[in-house]
């Protein structure tokens, strides 16, 4: 199955999916804003999408895991998620507020299908003596879309209007459906856990959180995502004290993405890759310091810590994913991918939810919650608990 499914296809089409995905948020702040004209509106209709990935992605792992062709579900979910996405713009304005920010859900409930949906699928796409580099060439897919998102957001949206930005999004999700159909198939369909996907969902949940390695690298990620959530929704207000502009807080996290995509390309060279646990915690080490620095009111110290944290959060994710490829069963893999996109996105959610009455107490206390948050996260995956083993099993022999 390797040869009939290229590498190249697989990342044209998560590229051209988390593109479209980084396009859609901004896109639809603009659009919301735009038409329902209160910033109240637009941040409800983009937490409405956001928040509802917590549900949809454990449910739309465990389908992916019973499928045999997992990539013919994956591409139906890619198209239910664009048609959404579609379905809230022309609803804007026309229908009621309630009843977009409804659709609004029902189309978020399928976000992680563009993330953990498309990773679970790699190791049926390439050998495993290739799927340390390949994990890294993921990864920098995330970086590249959070560069050219928002960008292609602001630019389509001030040129051509908000709906437009949206319509792009719509797109290029869209182009990635045939890449998610050819996605190889397994040998044979997985057997149901007893109970239906209550019981898958209940298996699931068992394997992380009794596999100590796994479950440490999911906590730290979250947590450290949590602390991304929070440099994020204060990157406007360092633009605006530190940089002379808030709009100047997006070029900040164009830094963050720019130099992640950077690290990404250069660990994908590696022919030797670094223990993924040590990467796990590098990386929020890493950007526990960038978020010090951004302490700091100085131009300079702000755009290193940018640059600085993009270098920690992109080895820290391909680290994140090649923990879960290592762990996860393979019945349980797309659940566990998916779950663990869920609970990110939670993460940083919560994260970004701070950042206003963080800055109402302090103009410092963001970016030091940050980093506090990203020592948290060092601290999750700081132990290696024993294993026991029992005398007389496979792994004592």
């Amino acid at each position: 199955m390797w040869k009939r499914y290229s590498l190249s296809t697989y990342l044209a089409g998560a590229a051209s999916a988390r593109t479209g995905d980084e396009t859609a948020g901004p896109a639809l702040l603009l659009a919301g804003f735009a038409l329902t004209g209160t910033a109240a509106g637009a941040s409800a209709l983009l937490a409405a999408v956001t928040v509802a990935a917590a549900v949809g992605g454990p449910v739309l792992g465990v389908l992916l895991d019973r499928a045999v062709q997992p990539g013919r579900l994956l591409a139906g979910a890619l198209a239910l998620h664009a048609v959404g996405l579609a379905a809230v713009l022309a609803g804007l304005g026309r229908l009621p507020f309630g009843t977009v920010l409804l659709l609004a859900v029902a189309t978020g409930l399928l976000g992680p299908a563009l993330s953990g949906g498309w990773t679970a699928q790699l190791p049926y796409v390439v050998r495993p003596e290739r799927l340390p580099r390949a994990n890294a060439l993921d990864a920098a897919t995330f970086g590249a879309a959070g560069l050219a998102g928002p960008a292609l957001a602001g630019v389509v949206a001030q040129l051509l209007g908000a709906p437009v930005a949206v319509a792009v999004s719509v797109a290029l999700i869209g182009l990635a459906v045939p890449s998610a159909w050819r996605l190889p198939a397994r040998a044979a369909a997985v057997r149901p856990a007893r109970g239906g996907v209550r019981g898958d969902l209940a298996a699931g949940a068992r394997c992380l959180v009794r596999r100590p390695r796994l479950a440490r690298a999911t906590l730290s990620s979250v947590v450290s995502c949590a602390g991304q959530g929070v440099f994020v929704g204060c990157a406007p207000l360092l633009g605006e004290r530190v940089l002379g502009g808030a709009g100047h807080g997006a070029l900040l996290l164009s830094c963050t993405a720019a130099s992640a995509l950077a690290a990404n390309a250069v660990l994908a060279r590696r022919r030797r890759p670094f223990a993924p646990d040590a990467v796990l915690r590098a990386g929020a080490l890493t950007q526990a310091g960038a978020m010090a620095l951004a302490v700091a009111d100085a131009p300079a110290a702000l755009v290193a810590a940018a640059l600085l944290a993009g270098l920690g959060e992109g080895p820290q994710l391909a680290a994140l994913f090649a923990v879960r490829h290592a762990e996860a069963p393979e019945r349980l893999r797309g659940q566990l991918f998916t779950t663990g996109a869920s609970l990110k996105i939670t993460g940083f959610a919560l994260g970004a939810a701070a950042v206003g009455p963080l800055a109402a107490a302090s103009p410092h206390a963001a970016p030091a919650a940050a980093a506090c948050l990203h020592l948290l996260a060092v601290a999750a995956c700081l132990t290696r608990p024993r294993r026991r083993t029992r005398p007389g099993s496979p792994a004592a022999r």
